[in-house]
């Protein structure tokens, strides 16, 4: 699916490059009210709405904006990263480590562990950059919990889309930090 489609007013792309989605509406979702009490009181935890449609479709849609930029960094230094850190390594199996001089032997492995930890440090700073971001930190654990009442509505018998919101779980960076929502909302109302 090309991200460039345009997506129709209740529709969000579940996973970087997946089918479209359509938003379950929160009287569907919570109609247990348990599940209910449950989204409430993650409202509260993370300053989120989760019965808000539009603020949960606005969130799924960043989501996977968020997504596809971690995905992005990723490979603009990663592949790099991996095509000539593998060349190096092959190159001095095959061929450097028999040159007869040992300052061509040494100036090679200078050259070539410069540029791997000078990629490796740009690959670092732009995963640190991503995934350290606070207010994209937050993002994603409320992303994590309204995957998780989610599972707790189709637990207690809401007949919903298999693997909705169809996007797994963030093992890391996210984590949710009170204070950045705080200013964030600040700075929305004062708009």
């Amino acid at each position: 699916m090309d991200d460039s489609t345009e997506l129709g007013e209740w529709e969000f792309i579940g996973r970087r490059g997946g089918a479209v989605s359509r938003l379950v509406p929160g009287e569907v979702l919570y109609a247990d009210p348990q599940v209910k009490v449950r989204a409430q009181t993650a409202a509260q935890e993370l300053l989120f709405d989760f019965t808000d449609d539009r603020a949960v479709l606005s969130m799924l849609r960043s989501r996977h904006d968020d997504e596809e930029a971690m995905f992005a960094t990723g490979a603009r230094w990663g592949v790099p990263l991996a095509v000539i850190g593998l060349f190096a390594v092959i190159y001095w199996a095959g061929v450097a480590r028999y040159w007869e001089s040992s300052a061509t032997r040494s100036g090679y492995l200078a050259v070539a562990s410069f540029l791997i930890l000078l990629l490796a440090f740009f690959f670092v700073r732009g995963a640190v950059k991503i995934w350290g971001d606070r207010s994209r930190q937050n993002l994603r654990a409320r992303a994590h919990k309204y995957r998780e009442l989610t599972h707790a509505a189709r637990r207690a018998g809401v007949d919903l889309p298999s693997h909705y919101p169809h996007y797994g779980p963030y093992p890391f960076a996210a984590n949710f930090h009170r204070q950045t929502a705080l200013a964030e909302s600040d700075e929305e109302g004062e708009r």
